[in-house]
């Protein structure tokens, strides 16, 4: 999350029935002014190939400077180690997953469709393309709150923050990823409009948003790629007066995630119309990452082979543009390439807001949890999250393009990270986990804490690379280490084991 992003963006996984779109009307806050803008946790999107067919490894390698490297979804399921939850049937089915941002995209039940023809993925009722919906076929569908204005892009010179079809690309990366990860899960993508506000008032939109979401029952998880400094608020009660969604998301067993951004350690102030915002000069968390009711994602470098089928083994993978990164600087695992190692911009810290919560208390072996820090530490979990070791989404545009900055506009395939990209695959994660479970897990991380100390190894990948997280060199950052770090928490899931034993130790 940095000056350099879009403004004014949340997405948010749950479970609807259905593909009508529906309209609620959500009013304005009176905190409004005391807000900053929402930043979304989306790094650079890089386009890599026009048409419909997916790119190839070399496609990927050629993209200017440096080449990077396109994860296919059976390659993200093999180094989970999703393979062995689907051949058992946990594929989420049951469970719903939803998305909800800033004005949808016009384009993503056609999207969704290519995207899914492309990789082979199981078809969804109401993706395009689908006339005839059978029994027990997962469904993707809409809500919309507060309207639904075209996704065109901003005309003239100004902020672009009204670019309503800049969302589109975040709204593919969601969709397309929680559905490869949890391809029987439903998928409702929700959509509010803040053009009127431009982003003061999103945080209070999304959060009636979400509290809808809770007490209305159509969520068993919500993923939420957005936030912002804590510090960025008026004051710590208007960040506070927003806990409401999940504090009710608790009592209604409903699982929130986050991610944790982009930008390492460093972080921006309230971002005024027009003008660019000032860097926080020491390092800060963003929010909603930080609650100690949200499971903050934050994310890594993926080393494995890009082109893996679903049950191929996890291995190191290593080629000239991604070898530097994929390279250990750890104590810990001192040189040769991994599997996996932390993402430079992971972002992660300490809150200046909020207690140590108690399931921090007992941490892995080897964890770099200050003694003397009594805040909440984030992220919880991590996932792949660099653009240069990326997932491919597809996405097409209106005709006007697309008025971002994060170098998207054209329609094809992108090699798209961010811990945006995290957040929904761990939400697919938990989707998985609710199906075996025969019911939503709810608030997760007392439960993803006991199994540090009780079953580790065999349930995370402890991604101990030694990167830190210090993406502004006036900012410190903190490093990756054995154990929980502020950098990847636990690690990254080794999806078969961690799935049944989060089952057990929740309901322990």
């Amino acid at each position: 999350m940095g000056n350099h992003k879009r403004a004014a963006f949340v997405v948010v996984v749950l479970a609807l029935a259905g593909a009508a779109v529906a309209a609620v009307a959500l009013s304005s806050s009176s905190h409004a002014a005391a807000l900053p803008i929402p930043q979304p946790a989306t790094d650079t999107a890089q386009f890599v190939k026009a048409g419909t067919t997916p790119p190839t490894d070399a496609d990927c390698e050629a993209v200017k400077p440096a080449g990077i490297t396109c994860f296919t979804p059976q390659a993200i399921q093999s180094a989970y180690n999703l393979g062995p939850l689907y051949q058992q049937g946990l594929t989420g089915k049951g469970v719903t997953i939803a998305i909800v941002d800033s004005y949808g995209s016009d384009t993503m039940a056609h999207d969704l469709h290519v995207y899914d023809q492309a990789f082979g993925l199981k078809p969804m009722c109401g993706e395009e393309g689908v006339t005839t919906c059978t029994a027990g076929m997962p469904k993707f569908s809409e809500l919309s709150l507060n309207g639904t204005p075209a996704t065109k892009g901003q005309p003239g010179n100004g902020t672009h923050q009204e670019d309503k079809s800049a969302w589109a690309i975040e709204v593919a990366l969601d969709v397309e990823t929680s559905h490869a990860i949890a391809p029987d899960a439903n998928i409702l993508l929700v959509h509010t409009n803040t053009a009127e506000t431009l982003g003061v008032q999103g945080f209070p939109n999304m959060m009636k948003a979400e509290d809808y979401v809770v007490k209305n029952h159509l969520a068993d998880v919500i993923s939420q790629s957005f936030g912002s400094a804590e510090e960025a608020f008026g004051s710590p009660q208007s960040l506070l007066n927003l806990r409401y969604a999940f504090q009710d998301a608790q009592a209604n067993h409903v699982t929130v995630l986050a991610s944790t951004g982009d930008d390492g350690t460093s972080n921006i102030q309230k971002t005024p119309v027009s003008q660019g915002g000032s860097t926080i000069l020491h390092p800060t968390v963003g929010w909603p990452a930080s609650d100690p009711l949200v499971t903050a994602v934050g994310g890594t470098y993926l080393c494995t082979d890009p082109n893996a089928t679903t049950n191929q083994p996890r291995t190191p993978y290593s080629k000239p543009s991604t070898a530097a990164k994929c390279a250990s600087n750890s104590a810990f695992n001192p040189g040769g390439i991994f599997s996996e190692v932390a993402w430079t911009f992971s972002g992660g810290g300490f809150s200046s807001i909020f207690a140590k919560p108690s399931y921090q208390n007992s941490l892995p072996a080897g964890s770099s949890f200050p003694a003397n820090v009594t805040t909440r530490g984030i992220p919880d979990v991590a996932f792949e999250a660099s653009s240069a070791t990326g997932g491919l989404i597809y996405l097409s545009l209106p005709p006007d393009g697309n008025g971002s900055n994060i170098n998207a506009n054209s329609t094809g395939w992108y090699s798209i990270g961010g811990t945006s990209l995290s957040c929904p695959q761990w939400a697919g994660i938990v989707a998985i986990a609710d199906q075996l479970n025969g019911k939503p897990l709810g608030f997760i991380n007392p439960a993803l804490y006991k199994l540090g100390t009780t079953s580790y190894a065999s349930d995370f990948f402890d991604v101990a690379s030694g990167n830190t997280n210090q993406e502004d060199p006036n900012v410190p950052g903190f490093p990756s280490t054995t154990g929980w770090d502020a950098v990847t928490g636990l690690g990254t899931p080794n999806a078969a084991n961690l799935v049944p034993d989060l089952v057990a130790a929740a309901n322990s």
